[in-house]
């Protein structure tokens, strides 16, 4: 057993040091591990306060193409409701007019003279006011429906009271659109509705008649002397689609491949941003789960075609 005893010291000197250096393995590991998981956990809060950067930003760019479109549309609107208030403010100048001359006559019926009376009724043609009155009546009554028209396709355009999901009739949110962009189209465009009977989708509308909005104007930009512009809408089981189809200059395979990029145009400087057809496709596909398909052939005309689900899932 003597002889064996600088063996078992030898050993147990050995497991000794086998096993401190096991253990001081697992402190390295178990460091390694703790500063590997500090550094994950500090790459995740970065790239979580990136990914609220890009949603900020994509929220400013969202809203910088609505603000830039609706500038362009501003001065159409105002065009549009001009024309009436111009007329009615015509109108209440002619009222005023006639207005002074009937209380001239009833102030000289009032006297009881009748020389006065006299030159007063000679002066007034109440015969001309019988027949002109109702007609201006009329005429401002028109007018400020027309105003009234505009102001609700605005609104109904923008749904500024709806800023959430919920069901839509997009056919009306196509028409409210059209009669806000209608003064961009009506010069040179000829306008065709094929609109079919088509059930409600649930989606924010002010987003979908944004895209729309977006749509129609590139179909009205397309289009260099004058054109038409076909608007159709059907559905199939679960879902709902539009097509927005132009008789303009068209584009080329290569355009067709990049027009969804943000920044991307073809416009000239100046012309556009870039960021309707990538907002577009980003509000329809991303946001609503949707798809868009374009084709197109140059010098023949372009057609984007857009599916929304009805219901989401």
């Amino acid at each position: 057993s003597q002889n064996y005893a600088p063996i078992v010291s030898a050993m147990a000197l050995r497991s000794s040091q086998i096993g401190l250096s096991t253990l001081g393995y697992f402190i390295v590991v178990a460091i390694l591990g703790w500063l590997s998981l500090e550094m994950l956990r500090r790459r995740w809060l970065e790239l979580s306060g990136k990914i609220g950067e890009l949603e900020t930003a994509q929220i400013q760019l969202l809203q910088s193409e609505k603000l830039a479109a609706i500038g362009q549309l501003a001065a159409g609107v105002a065009h549009e409701i001009n024309n009436p208030i111009g007329f009615i403010n015509s109108n209440l100048g002619t009222l005023k007019f006639y207005t002074q001359e009937l209380l001239d006559l009833v102030s000289a019926y009032e006297s009881g003279d009748t020389d006065r009376i006299a030159a007063t009724r000679k002066k007034t043609d109440l015969s001309f006011m019988q027949e002109d009155l109702p007609i201006l009546l009329d005429e401002s009554q028109s007018g400020l429906g027309r105003v009234k028209k505009i102001v609700q396709d605005l609104k109904d355009f923008s749904h500024v009271d709806q800023a959430e999901r919920h069901p839509a009739n997009l056919n009306s949110g196509m028409e409210s659109t059209l009669n806000v962009v209608w003064n961009e189209l009506k010069h040179k465009v000829e306008l065709v509705r094929e609109l079919a009977d088509i059930p409600d989708v649930e989606c924010v509308p002010a987003q979908i008649n944004q895209v729309f909005m977006n749509m129609l104007l590139n179909a009205a930009h397309a289009i260099e002397q004058h054109g038409r512009i076909t608007v159709r809408s059907g559905n199939t089981a679960d879902k709902v689609w539009f097509e927005i189809e132009d008789t303009g200059k068209g584009m080329s395979e290569e355009v067709v491949k990049h027009i969804f990029e943000p920044f991307y145009t073809t416009h000239p400087v100046g012309k556009g941003t870039g960021l309707g057809l990538s907002i577009s496709y980003d509000i329809i596909v991303k946001k609503h789960g949707g798809e868009i398909d374009v084709r197109s052939q140059p010098g023949v005309g372009t057609c984007f075609r857009i599916s929304l689900p009805i219901s989401p899932e």
